[in-house]
């Protein structure tokens, strides 16, 4: 029997991808319950193939769980990674990978751009408020009073 493919679905952070995995589902049953993957073998072996500009990596695991988080730390920002998860037993090595899924890790400046879009536009708003209660206090917009015939 072959074991997988496994769910994943992936996201970015800054230099890093976050990656949950859900382990697929077995078909053997017992006592009418369906019986999961951890409950068959305690214990599942995972492979992370992480495809990068430069070539593939291989990193492998253990998970004693259904659905686990791993984080993958050290990439480098506003690159497109593709990862891949084979699930493996040590009794069942017959398995399919998971179908390839991309992201782009976080950039430091796509952040700091954001930042400073905001600070720019309250103060551009500050300034043109200023510029507009000058403008009221001197008496050059919204007046009051007409001018005397004398200064007409």
């Amino acid at each position: 029997a072959f074991l997988g493919p496994p769910e994943v679905n992936i996201s970015s952070c800054l230099n890093c991808l976050n990656i949950t995995v859900k382990l697929p589902k077995s078909h053997l049953r017992k006592n009418g319950k369906l019986l999961s993957l951890i409950d068959i073998y305690e214990e599942l072996d995972y492979e992370i193939r992480l495809k990068t500009p430069e070539g593939e990596q291989r990193r492998s695991e253990k998970t004693t769980r259904e659905i686990f988080n791993t984080v993958l730390e050290e990439l480098y920002p506003n690159r497109n990674y593709c990862v891949s998860i084979t699930i493996s037993a040590s009794l069942n090595k017959n398995s399919i990978a998971s179908p390839w899924k991309c992201a782009t890790t976080d950039s430091i400046a796509q952040q700091d751009y954001r930042v400073d879009t905001i600070i720019g536009a309250v103060c551009f708003s500050l300034s043109i408020m200023v510029i507009l209660i000058c403008l009221y206090a001197g008496g050059f917009i919204l007046q009051r009073n007409s001018l005397p015939h004398t200064l007409v």
